[in-house]
C-alpha cells in the first residue's frame, strides 16, 4: 500500500509540473514557472522516496538526497517569489 502512495505522489507531482509548464508556455507568467520548477524538484524527491523506502529498503539511506531535493524545490519557489517581489528582470 505504501508503494502505491509513493508512486501516486510522484506521478501527481509530475502532472502538476506539466500542467504548470503548459500554462506558463501560454501566458509567460513567472509565478507559474517558479511553481512548475518547484513541482519538478518535488517529483524528484518523491521518486527518491520511492526508491529509498520501497526498492532499497535498509540497504541504503537516501534521506539526505531526498531532503536536498525537497529543499531545492522550496528554495526555487521562494527565490522566485522574492525575485519577483523585489522587481527582478522585467519582460
Amino acid at each position: 500500500m505504501a508503494t502505491a502512495v509513493y508512486t501516486l505522489c510522484a506521478f501527481l507531482s509530475l502532472a502538476c509540473a506539466a500542467l504548470l509548464l503548459r500554462a506558463w508556455a501560454s501566458s509567460h507568467t513567472r509565478l507559474l514557472l517558479w511553481s512548475a520548477l518547484c513541482f519538478v524538484w518535488l517529483a524528484l524527491s518523491n521518486v527518491l522516496l520511492f526508491v529509498d523506502l520501497a526498492l532499497l529498503g535498509d540497504d541504503a539511506d537516501l534521506r539526505w538526497a531526498r531532503s536536498a531535493t525537497f529543499l531545492a524545490g522550496t528554495a526555487t519557489l521562494l527565490g522566485g517569489l522574492i525575485w519577483d517581489t523585489i522587481g527582478g528582470e522585467q519582460q
